[in-house]
């Protein structure tokens, strides 16, 4: 697809001599290939990472050069968030309509008694645009001029993992990439001292916290090279970053330097896209040493700067020293930020444990937006926000379930239009309303390829004899009405 194909290279190799070489290894290389054309690991289904010019893309112009997902993993409720519903409210406490959920799927209200519950909250309109953003948000409401709403959005799955998996792959089947990963293997990084896809996890102070698989992360069935790298929140952000006692930097570059060397001879014999990740990993770990303390140390961030983000002191762990953290990464180059905070699956006890996830986020969220914006880069960068499904307008004892008919994320930056909502809800926050500005997850991974100037549907990797895309098979288009 972007380069040379496995066959061409092995035939610009094939001489009488590398025939016999290779041939020596028969029954041990018939016995490898098979085990590695059954995993999808064979080196023809791999293709090299051009890494273009990234205002050129892959396909057409792109519109952004990096993304930072804020991922508010257990599901935030839209009623309490974005997308207030003054029905649902006059409704609280009775029958939930039988017209709105017969025959449809949910997850711990199945066969229970359904009863309407209000948002506990208020909304105010906020911004020159009015969009009404939910009191518990009031820094979030003081950037709604720069946020496009997307109240429309659906998904498949109803569990986290499953669902979580399926906003980050496309596919609930492990084993699969993550959109990270998608966007390394297209169109690389723009830093060679740091991952170009790097993840943070904090947690909750009061309830609502779900764990979070590495998996969500993974780059599948791509080269591991392409792999979500997981930074520490706090304490080193990467284990043994420091070289060991007693070894000098020159005699461990010449380590890596002869490691790699050996490396690249049974690169070259076997074609194995592992050896080559590798190979990356050893110059990648080398760098670092020199650009993670640099990237850690906060101390060149100005004391206003801190108290915008609301950092009370760099490296604790916080989801506010996170989003600090993620705005120096992209200033350096990396590709995709997701910083992942599990606070959100509140089954109970929601007016006391959602307004907790919110403080924990609000500040540093709307800091970060404001704070590419003074420094010219938010323009070239897209930030996500939202969670891996919604939660139901039902209420379960004193919180909600998990709902796929409907839930809110919003967008800033990137090209996209500032101060805008887009898609509705029906009157109780149920279902999407299906008028053409509905949202699936695939749609906003097809978007998201499109604002990077990569076609979602010329974007494969041949895994297992298809050519698999972010987006599958299913229907997926970019979502257009939303670009500036």
């Amino acid at each position: 697809m972007f380069s040379r194909s496995f066959d061409q290279q092995l035939l610009s190799r094939i001489c009488r001599r590398s025939f016999l070489h290779q041939s020596s290894y028969s029954i041990g290389g018939v016995a490898l290939a098979g085990m590695l054309q059954t995993s999808g690991l064979r080196a023809d289904s791999v293709a090299a990472n051009p890494q273009p010019d990234n205002k050129r893309g892959m396909h057409f112009p792109s519109r952004i050069r990096r993304v930072i997902h804020l991922c508010m993993s257990g599901g935030p409720s839209h009623m309490e968030s974005f997308d207030p519903k003054p029905e649902l409210d006059k409704l609280d406490g009775q029958p939930f309509p039988e017209s709105f959920t017969k025959g449809q799927q949910l997850a711990q209200l199945q066969n229970a008694e359904l009863k309407a519950r209000k948002a506990f909250c208020k909304f105010t309109p906020s911004g020159k645009s009015a969009i009404p953003i939910a009191d518990i948000f009031p820094h979030i409401q003081g950037i709604a001029d720069e946020i496009c709403v997307i109240r429309s959005m659906h998904t498949e799955q109803i569990n986290h993992d499953p669902a979580l998996g399926f906003i980050n792959s496309g596919s609930i089947q492990k084993g699969r990439p993550s959109m990270g990963s998608w966007l390394l293997y297209g169109i690389g990084a723009e830093t060679e001292n740091l991952p170009g896809f790097v993840v943070m996890v904090s947690k909750a102070r009061k309830g609502g916290a779900q764990p979070v698989s590495a998996r969500q992360w993974s780059a599948g069935f791509l080269p591991s090279k392409y792999q979500g790298i997981q930074f520490q929140t706090r304490g080193d952000a990467v284990h043994y970053i420091k070289s060991p006692e007693g070894v000098a930097p020159a005699w461990q570059a010449e380590t890596v330097q002869q490691i790699n060397r050996l490396n690249r001879l049974k690169l070259d014999e076997s074609l194995d896209p592992e050896i080559e990740t590798r190979i990356s990993q050893y110059e990648m770990a080398y760098r670092m040493q020199t650009s993670v303390p640099d990237l850690t140390d906060m101390s060149s961030e100005s004391t206003e700067t801190l108290e915008m983000y609301g950092v009370k002191e760099p490296g604790d762990g916080s989801f506010a020293s996170n989003c600090l953290l993620a705005r120096r990464l992209v200033e350096r180059g990396v590709r995709m930020v997701q910083l992942y905070h599990r606070a959100w699956d509140h089954h109970s006890d929601i007016v006391n444990s959602m307004p907790a996830a919110a403080e924990d986020v609000d500040q540093a969220t709307a800091a970060l937006v404001k704070d590419l914006k003074q420094r010219g880069m938010l323009d070239e960068t897209l930030i996500i926000w939202g969670g891996e499904f919604g939660r139901t307008p039902m209420g379960q004892g004193t919180g909600r379930d998990h709902h796929i008919n409907a839930f809110s994320i919003w967008l800033a930056g990137g090209g996209v239009k500032a101060g805008t909502i887009y898609g509705q809800t029906d009157e109780l926050g149920y279902r999407f309303i299906d008028d053409g500005q509905q949202v699936h997850v695939r749609d906003l991974h097809a978007t998201l390829l499109h604002l990077f100037g990569i076609d979602h549907q010329r974007f494969t990797f041949k895994f297992l004899g298809l050519d698999a895309r972010l987006t599958g098979v299913e229907p997926a288009r970019v979502i257009h009405d939303i670009f500036a």
